[in-house]
């Protein structure tokens, strides 16, 4: 991680208020729109959305899910998340902080989705590492992961990530990274050379 946790925290706080309105490119709707799509929650399903922000997918899952449970370092972030679901009225959802490698999820919620969008690319490629496996541990059937991610040659000429402060991966690092953590890679969608989509279900044990 280029920047300490408090300071992606301060960071994105600062900008909260703003967020939505920044995030305005084709890809990055693409991006969500692909997350939700692959996420596919059922009335009974709990979905843990990671690096929640604004809560835009989260909010977007709550209509077709038990409960949306939204997890981020920003306050501010969740601030924004927690007012938009007050205005439009939605009530399973939670927000609250919570990281990659500590999600602040009790021991007794069973998680049965996962789902993060332009988040995890913050962590270095270790920390994402480990990420996935606190992910794994808490034994959702799906995981869809949505973020800049490299195709093919890094280009920071592009406007998806900033070097000094982001560490996004190849695809095959998160790829190799998801199948070590014992889920088998069921989609893999390019939106950009930078950004894209991977789903990923768990494998089923043998007594499954």
């Amino acid at each position: 991680m280029k920047k300490t946790i408090e300071e992606h925290a301060a960071r994105f706080s600062h900008i909260a208020a703003e967020y939505d309105d920044s995030q305005d490119s084709d890809e990055y709707r693409a991006c969500v729109s692909l997350v939700v799509h692959y996420a596919d929650p059922s009335p009974e399903d709990v979905v843990l959305d990671l690096g929640t922000g604004t809560g835009a997918i989260a909010l977007a899952l709550a209509p077709d899910a038990k409960r949306v449970v939204g997890r981020d370092i920003s306050e501010g972030m969740l601030e924004q998340a927690r007012t938009k679901a007050a205005e439009v009225g939605i009530e399973n959802v939670e927000f609250d902080e919570g990281r990659f490698r500590d999600p602040n999820v009790g021991d007794d919620e069973q998680i049965d989705i996962v789902v993060t969008n332009f988040a995890m690319h913050h962590l270095s490629d270790e920390e994402k590492r480990e990420a996935i496996g606190v992910i794994a541990d808490l034994e959702p059937r799906r995981f869809v992961l949505g973020d800049v991610m490299f195709f093919g040659t890094p280009d920071p000429d592009e406007p998806f990530y900033s070097p000094e402060v982001d560490d996004p991966a190849t695809v095959g690092f998160l790829a190799d990274a998801l199948t070590d953590a014992g889920f088998v890679l069921t989609a893999v969608e390019s939106v950009h050379e930078q950004v894209g989509v991977l789903v990923a279900e768990r494998a089923p044990t043998a007594d499954e």
